[in-house]
């Protein structure tokens, strides 16, 4: 247990101590206090800015602690709302068919990355090439999912529906209780949650700066004795499972699913995430990933259509300008002048 604290309290991410900890806390409760002064509507609504971040923390852990940038978690994202619909739907006539629905799900999003991952990983592929294969597996997803809108397209009781989607999806059930609107923001707030904590507890463990030292040399990392392909293949697929994790979410959001969500512009989605809060910060990305769903959707409510203009451009800026990311760089310019406030009031006389 102690050693656990230990790992969640480690260096490699932003925010540590009582005082990180307890703010922390306290907005846990708040989150969890939400619903009590808000309608089931605008809870959901939150819900939603939230669900996206497990698949974000998960490209965080392979790109920015793996070095390995992968532009397709969103075929993953796709594998498990739609293994979701086509088990839920039928099974829904079972007391667990639901559950049964949901860990399928992500043993589907984990195996397809295993075995996509281990022909790209053993075969050597280029760092460079992998978002290429990553960003055509999902693309081809997308393209043959689009084709399925025919009668002959369906498994079971469940239909695919080709680019208008599949819908009617059931609702997540365990027992008596259907997470659906309020439900279903306590569901979400508290897996993400459980992932945060986890991914914190795995980066600052001997497998995340093993994952660190791949990220800063392969070959120096390989000649002390590690599987290099084998760390980098179980990084995609706990990055891919989590990718899954936020598509069994989504598709209990809406009750549905389209190729779309799977495309070209929702593939670029988490990378712009990740890289404008910082891809090295588990705690950075997931704050940049809540705050640009909430303006994504608030633009794309109201009718705006530049929604995704200004966050491209959000990301070109950041690239340009913060290539570390916008919260980890105002995070560590922070701890930095606290630093030099504590040496200076150490050494009041030192360099005068």
């Amino acid at each position: 247990m102690m050693r656990t604290l230990r790992l969640l309290n480690g260096a490699h991410d932003l925010g540590q101590g009582r005082v990180f900890w307890s703010g922390l806390a306290l907005l846990a409760v708040a989150f969890l206090a939400y619903p009590v002064v808000a309608s089931s509507f605008t809870a959901t609504n939150v819900a939603y800015y939230l669900l996206n971040i497990p698949m974000a923390l998960g490209l965080s852990l392979l790109w920015g602690y793996g070095g390995v940038l992968s532009f397709g978690q969103v075929a993953f994202y796709g594998i498990a709302g739609y293994s979701y619909g086509i088990v839920a739907g039928n099974l829904q006539e079972f007391a667990w068919g639901t559950v049964a629905a949901a860990i399928t799900a992500l043993l589907a999003a984990g195996l397809s990355a295993a075995a996509f991952g281990y022909f790209v990983f053993y075969a050597r592929v280029a760092a460079w090439i992998v978002p290429i294969l990553t960003l055509v597996l999902a693309l081809l997803l997308a393209t043959f999912l689009g084709l399925t809108a025919g009668y002959q397209w369906r498994v079971g009781d469940v239909q695919l529906g080709g680019y208008n989607g599949m819908t009617g999806i059931p609702a997540l059930q365990i027992g008596g209780v259907t997470f659906q609107d309020y439900a279903f923001f306590y569901l979400v707030v508290l897996v993400v949650a459980a992932c945060y904590i986890a991914l914190r507890v795995w980066v600052n463990a001997h497998r995340g700066q093993v994952l660190m030292a791949i990220r800063e040399d392969v070959l120096r990392t390989e000649l002390l004795g590690y599987d290099v392909r084998l760390e980098q293949l179980r990084a995609f697929v706990i990055a891919s499972v989590l990718a899954g994790v936020s598509g069994v979410l989504y598709v209990q959001w809406g009750n549905y699913i389209t190729p779309s969500a799977i495309g070209l512009q929702q593939a670029a989605l988490p990378v712009i995430w990740v890289a404008v809060g910082g891809r090295d910060s588990l705690l950075a990305v997931a704050i940049a990933t809540f705050l640009l769903n909430q303006l994504t959707y608030v633009l794309s409510s109201s009718g705006n259509q530049s929604a995704l203009v200004i966050v491209g451009g959000l990301l070109v800026a950041v690239m340009m300008f913060a290539p570390e990311g916008i919260i980890v760089g105002v995070g560590r310019a922070r701890w930095l002048r606290a630093l030099k406030v504590r040496r200076w009031s150490a050494h009041p006389g030192h360099g005068e």
